[in-house]
C-alpha cells in the first residue's frame, strides 16, 4: 500500500511538510513555527512567504485547530497502518517505483527523505539507485527546484533533502563520478548553490558530494563549475563567519585546495584569484582558533603554503600584521605536518623568490619568537628539506635579527656557527 500523502493544508507552504506547530501570521497565512522563525529571523525577510506582502508585525498566532486536526489525521493513519500491517506484511517499494514518484509528485521533500531511508547504511540499495538512473533523477529534481523558485528559501528544503541522499552514496569510482559531472545530471550548479546558501547541514553535504566527486575523478572537476569565482568567494565567507563546525571547515578547505589545485595552466590564476578574494586574510584569521583542531589547522597552513607560492599570496601573507604571529604559533605546537607547512609558508615568504622579504616580516618574526622555534626545528625535526629551510632562513636573515635587542642571546653563538 503506497503511502497516503497528508492534505495540502497540512503542509507548511515553506518547507512542504507536515506542519508540526502551526502559527499563523498577520496576512492569515500558517506556516510551520521553525520555517517562518527561520525565514525572518535567518534569512531577514520581512515578507509573507506565501503572499509576499510586506509585513509590519512579525507575531505568530498558534494554530490550535488546524494542529488538532493534523493531530487526529496522524492518529487515524496510525491506527490504519497498524491494522494493516498485522494482517499482510507491507512489500517494499522498488527504488526505480519511488524515484519515479519523486519526479511526479508535489510532495518532494517528503518523497526524498522517504528515498534517504531506503538507502542510508543499504549498500545494495545504494548500488541499485546509482544503476537505475538515481544521481541524473537527484540532479533534475534540484536543478527544477532551484529554477522554478529562482533561487528562492522555500526550494531549498527540495535541494537539501536530495543532496542528503547523494551524499549517503559513496560515489567512490571514476563512472560515478563522471555521472555527477555530465551536463545532463544538473548537478554542478544546484551543488553550487547549497555551498552558497544552503543550511549548515546542506553544505555538509555538498562539499562531501564535491569531496567524494574530487576522489574520484581523474580530472578537473571545477572545469564543471560555471563560476568559480563565487563558489571560493561563499567559502571564504563561510569560513570567516566563525561559525563553522570543525567538519564543516575542514570540508570546505578541502574545496577550495581542489579549486587552487587547478591544473598546471590555470593553477597561478586560480591562486591569484583565490587571494583577491581575500583568501590569505580569512586564512591567517582562523588559524589561532584552529590551532586546536589538527585536521582544520594542518589544511588551513596547506592552503595558506599554495597560495604563497604566488607573488599576490606573499604580499597578502606580508600586508598582513598578524601572518606571521599565526603561523609561528603553530610550529612544534599541533602536529609534525603542521611544523613542516608553518615552515614552508615562512621559507616561501622570506627566502623563496630572488626579492628581499619585507623588514616588517623579518621584525615580527623576532617579536613573536619565530626565530627561537626556527632553531628548535633546526634541533629536533627528521624532515630533511624542513630542517634545512630552518636553518638556511636563520643563516640568511641572522645578521638582521642579531640587532634586536629582544634576540635570544643562546642563538647569537649558534648564528656565528651558521656563518
Amino acid at each position: 500500500m503506497a503511502m497516503e500523502e497528508p492534505p495540502e493544508l497540512f503542509l507548511c507552504p515553506i518547507s512542504m511538510e507536515l506542519m508540526e506547530d502551526p502559527v499563523t501570521v498577520s496576512t492569515g497565512v500558517t506556516y510551520d513555527r521553525r520555517s517562518i522563525q527561520r525565514w525572518f529571523f535567518k534569512y531577514g525577510k520581512t515578507t509573507c512567504p506565501a503572499t509576499m506582502q510586506r509585513l509590519t508585525s512579525f507575531d505568530l498566532t498558534p494554530n490550535h485547530t488546524l494542529k488538532r486536526v493534523i493531530s487526529s489525521w496522524l492518529d487515524d493513519r496510525s491506527s490504519s497502518s497498524s491494522s494493516s500491517s498485522s494482517s499482510s506484511p507491507r512489500p517494499r517499494e522498488s527504488l526505480p517505483s519511488v524515484l519515479a514518484g519523486i519526479e511526479d509528485t508535489p510532495f518532494k521533500v517528503t518523497a526524498l527523505k522517504k528515498l534517504r531511508s531506503c538507502v542510508a547504511g543499504d549498500e545494495t540499495a545504494q548500488e541499485e539507485l546509482v544503476a537505475c538512473g538515481g544521481v541524473q533523477v537527484l540532479g533534475r529534481v534540484m536543478a527544477q527546484a532551484l529554477a522554478e523558485s529562482g533561487g528562492d528559501f522555500s526550494a531549498f528544503r527540495t535541494c537539501e533533502e536530495a543532496a542528503a541522499v547523494l551524499a549517503a552514496i559513496p560515489l567512490s569510482d571514476e563512472p560515478s563520478a563522471r555521472l555527477l559531472l555530465k551536463p545532463e545530471s544538473m548537478m554542478m550548479g544546484p551543488l553550487v548553490a547549497l555551498v552558497q546558501r544552503g543550511s549548515a547541514e546542506a553544505r555538509l553535504h555538498a562539499m562531501t558530494i564535491l569531496a567524494k566527486v574530487s576522489k574520484a575523478s581523474t580530472g578537473d572537476w571545477t572545469a564543471h563549475v560555471d563560476d568559480v569565482g563565487e563558489l571560493t568567494r561563499s567559502l571564504l565567507e563561510l569560513l570567516s563567519d566563525g561559525v563553522a563546525s570543525a567538519k564543516l571547515a575542514a570540508r570546505a578547505l578541502d574545496v577550495l585546495l581542489d579549486v587552487v589545485a587547478s591544473p598546471p595552466s590555470r593553477r597561478a590564476k586560480a591562486a591569484a584569484a583565490a587571494v583577491g578574494l581575500g583568501a590569505v586574510r580569512v586564512l591567517v584569521e582562523m588559524l589561532p582558533d584552529a590551532a586546536g583542531d589538527r585536521h582544520v589547522a594542518e589544511r588551513a597552513l596547506l592552503l595558506l603554503k599554495r597560495l604563497c607560492r604566488c607573488p599576490e599570496g606573499r604580499a597578502a601573507f606580508a600586508d598582513h600584521g598578524m601572518g606571521v604571529h599565526a603561523v609561528a604559533r603553530t610550529v612544534m605546537r599541533v602536529s609534525g605536518v603542521a611544523t613542516r607547512l608553518a615552515v614552508g609558508v615562512l621559507w616561501l615568504v622570506t627566502c623563496g623568490t630572488a626579492a628581499p622579504p619585507r623588514e616588517s616580516v623579518l621584525e615580527d618574526m623576532v617579536v613573536s619568537g619565530c626565530v627561537g622555534k626556527l632553531l628548535a626545528v633546526v634541533q629536533v625535526e627528521t624532515s630533511p628539506s624542513t630542517k634545512e629551510k630552518a636553518a638556511r632562513m636563520l643563516k640568511v636573515h641572522g645578521a638582521f635579527w642579531r640587532q634586536y635587542p629582544c634576540f635570544p642571546t643562546d642563538l647569537r653563538d649558534y648564528l656565528k656557527f651558521l656563518n
